[in-house]
Order: C-alpha cells, then structure tokens, then sequence
C-alpha cells in the first residue's frame, strides 16, 4: 500500500500521470508588427518584420525568426520567435520566443529598451 502511494506520487511528479491534452492548431504569419519603447528618451516606436528580417532601433538589432498565431484567428495570440543584439555585442541580449498577450512571460531584460510583439501579419 505504501510502495504504490509512493510510485503514485513519483509518477505524478514526473508527469507521467498527466492527461493527454489537444495541441493547439497555429499557422505561420508572413511577418510580425512590433512596438519598441527607448526607456531613456520614453519614444515609441511600431516597426513591422517580415519573417527572417531584421531592423534596428536605437542600439539594439531586433530579428525576427517567426511569428504564429492560433489556426483561424489572425488577431489572436501571436507568438515570436526572436533574436535581439546590441550594438558592438556578440551574444544577444534576447533569444526566445515572445507572447503577445503575456509580454512579461518572456521579456527582454535591458536597462533602455523594452521590445514586444504585437501581432503576426497575414499578406
């Protein structure tokens, strides 16, 4: 009885009790439109990428990878995948996926700029 109780929670803390759930159907936008905001100066700036473009604002290179939003509704969540450097830095300050609706889930960490999706584009 102990031993199964124990198995029980083990198997329950790997995971491998949980429910099998439905994947989220997504399809690929064309691009992303991104709002970028210089702390320094508080200018906003919207800037549209297409997917594997890149643009500069201020010091800081802002590439975009991706963008996918849910199946169906082009205005829903979006999601990026992007790569953001500084001037004169190799490794990028930023490298991840970026949620448009949770920002703050996974933000650029940088003491002047803040850079955010706002919504895959579809033409």
């Amino acid at each position: 009885m102990r031993r199964a109780a124990l198995l029980a929670i083990l198997m329950a803390a790997l995971g491998l009790m949980a429910p099998v759930t439905a994947q989220e159907q997504v399809n690929t936008g064309t691009g992303a439109i991104m709002r970028g905001l210089d702390k320094l100066n508080a200018k906003v700036t919207d800037f549209t990428l297409p997917n594997g473009g890149s643009a500069v604002m201020g010091l800081v290179e802002v590439t975009l990878r991706d963008c996918r939003y849910p199946s169906g509704n082009p205005s829903g969540d979006a999601y990026a995948f992007l790569t953001i450097r500084e001037a004169g830095v190799a490794e990028p300050v930023f490298r991840g996926w970026m949620v448009a609706s949770s920002p703050a889930l996974n933000p650029l960490d940088h003491a002047r700029y803040d850079v955010w999706v706002l919504r895959c584009t579809t033409s």
